[in-house]
Order: C-alpha cells, then sequence, then structure tokens
C-alpha cells in the first residue's frame, strides 16, 4: 500500500510538471513567434484539455484504488486482532462427583486453557465476550453403580446432554457430546450435574472446553 502511494504521486509530478511545462512552452512560443505561434497555441490547447481530462480520470481511479487497498488492509488487521476465545478445564476433584440431592453446576476447577478469561474457575460458568458462534464440548467418566448424566445450558436453556444408565454388570462407564451455540454478549453457559447423578473427577477424565468460531 505505502509502494503503491508512494508511485501513484510521483506520477501525478510528473504529468502536473509536464502539464505546466507544455503550457509555458506554448506561452513563449506565442510571444515570440507572432501570429504563426498564436495559431500553434491554438492547436495546441485542445490536446492538452484532452490529456488533463485524461489525467484527471485517471486519478480518480487511482484515487478509489488507493481507498480499496485501505480498506483491505483495515479488515486485514481487524481479522488478525479479532478476540480470540479458548478454553478448557477439568473438574479436578478426588474421587467421585456425586450423587446430589439437587441439580448442581459443576465447577471445573483445574484449567487448562483460558484464552481470552471468559472462563471462571470459581462458579464454573463460561461468559461469551462477544457475539459470534462458539463450540463446546462435554466429557464425563463415571462408575456404574449411579446413573451419569451431564447437561449443557444456554443461560437457563438446555442444550445438550450426555448420559449413561446405572448398571450392574458394567464398572466404568463414558459419555460426551458437542454442540455449536450463537451466543451474544453476556450470555452464559455451563454443565449441570441432575440429582442423583455421579461422574468421576480424578485423572483428568470429566472435562468442559469451548471456543470462539472464527
Amino acid at each position: 500500500l505505502n509502494t503503491t502511494h508512494t508511485h501513484t504521486h510521483a506520477f501525478l509530478q510528473f504529468f502536473i510538471c509536464f502539464a505546466v511545462c507544455g503550457l509555458v512552452l506554448a506561452q513563449d512560443d506565442g510571444s515570440t513567434a507572432g501570429t504563426e505561434g498564436n495559431i500553434e497555441v491554438q492547436s495546441c490547447f485542445p490536446d492538452m484539455c484532452d490529456l488533463l481530462k485524461e489525467f484527471g480520470a485517471m486519478t480518480e481511479k487511482l484515487k478509489a484504488m488507493e481507498t480499496r487497498l485501505k480498506d483491505s488492509e483495515t479488515r486485514l488487521k481487524d481479522s488478525e486482532t479479532r478476540t480470540k476465545v479458548m478454553f478448557s478445564a477439568v473438574v479436578g476433584t478426588a474421587g467421585t462427583l456425586g450423587p446430589f440431592n439437587t441439580d448442581t453446576t459443576l465447577v471445573y476447577k483445574t484449567v487448562i486453557t483460558n484464552i481470552g478469561n471468559a472462563y471462571n474457575q470459581y462458579t464454573g460458568i463460561f461468559v461469551a465476550p462477544v457475539a459470534g458462534v462458539y463450540y463446546f464440548t462435554i466429557f464425563f467418566h463415571a462408575g456404574g453403580e449411579h446413573e451419569a448424566k451431564l447437561n449443557l445450558f444456554k443461560n437457563d436453556e438446555l442444550m445438550i446432554m450426555t448420559h449413561d444408565h446405572k448398571s450392574t454388570t458394567e464398572t466404568a462407564d463414558n459419555g460426551g457430546n458437542a454442540v455449536f451455540l450463537q451466543l451474544q454478549q453476556g450470555d452464559r453457559v455451563y454443565v449441570k450435574l441432575p440429582a442423583n447423578c455421579h461422574v468421576w473427577g480424578y485423572n483428568h477424565h470429566t472435562t468442559f472446553s469451548g471456543f470462539l468460531h472464527v
């Protein structure tokens, strides 16, 4: 963009100099050559006018090109500086988590990544810093002695769930789910462990992750 701008100014200076010199030479010839010189000046001016018109049109095209290049550069900078949001966290609790008598918001205390600081490790709630499409995943590991289930909410609305029934023959269960969500700034996303359900909290099995999709 800077190179184009420099070439444009050099081009303008050249044509201005050319036009002025042409006019001066024409006037000088007219002052020394008498009637014949005046005829030459008169025949020269129409060509010069056409040249100046073409020059003006070319100048407008160059200005429009510079404007488009500046707009492209601005959009590129905006995309590079766009808000980056990405997090991953695990429950990080020794042993099992639950079952509880009521639905309980899971607090994923061990944060692996939290670019943009949109996830709160003390509340377990993700708050969208900007509007956009976000991608979220939830995974759990649990035993078979209790029902295992996780529900992911957007504000107060259930979006997705992952679930495994209680079993006397299975000693371990795994489950997961994922979703794209259209969020507005300030929308909250979090995971609840339903009443009478449980998950395992140790060895980084039970996770909650998300990022802003660009």
